[in-house]
């Protein structure tokens, strides 16, 4: 008896375990790892700035649309001080990479925009999940220990980039 109550007490543990979501990302966890093509044509993978920089991931829904086309255009008239944050800063989406390159072209990016379009790296930020087919937007700063410092779930599309700075500066993770 106590042998079968053990076993179901260890299902259970494995089930819960294995139940947790990518969307139960909260500030502490280790930020997913990622290698993605962006606009510019360069491949850029998380890993590659741990103990360098901070990162800000800032995921989009789809190109083209008013409220993307708002965001892209706040981080492309707010280049300079974004830079002066000296964190690595990326605009993210489901869309195929030609898109992307399509998108920061006709808005000009000084920055690149990556493209997941398996939704692999989306699923594991959780802003594809089930009923939700194109990424939540949401952005995600991770501190340069590879860890979410933290999720804002709440962007205001017009002044994306200003908030950003906000928040590097706010959370002196730069």
């Amino acid at each position: 008896m106590l042998r079968l109550i053990l076993l179901g007490a260890a299902t259970f543990f494995v089930l819960t375990v294995a139940s947790v979501k990518a969307a139960d990302l909260k500030p502490g966890d280790a930020a997913p790892d990622f290698s993605l093509p962006g606009s510019d044509g360069k491949m850029y993978k998380l890993s590659s700035f741990k103990g360098k920089k901070v990162v800000v991931l800032a995921w989009f829904p789809k190109a083209f649309t008013p409220g993307c086309t708002t965001e892209c255009k706040s981080f492309s008239q707010n280049g300079k001080i974004l830079k002066e944050t000296k964190a690595a800063y990326f605009m993210a989406s489901t869309d195929t990479a030609e898109e992307n390159k399509k998108f920061a072209e006709a808005h000009h990016a000084d920055y690149p925009i990556l493209s997941d379009p398996d939704k692999k790296v989306a699923e594991a930020y959780g802003v594809v999940h089930e009923g939700r087919q194109v990424p939540e937007r949401w952005t995600f700063y991770i501190g340069k220990d590879g860890k979410i410092v933290f999720i804002d779930k709440k962007i205001n599309t017009a002044t994306a980039a200003e908030d950003v700075v906000a928040k590097v500066k706010e959370l002196n993770a730069h």
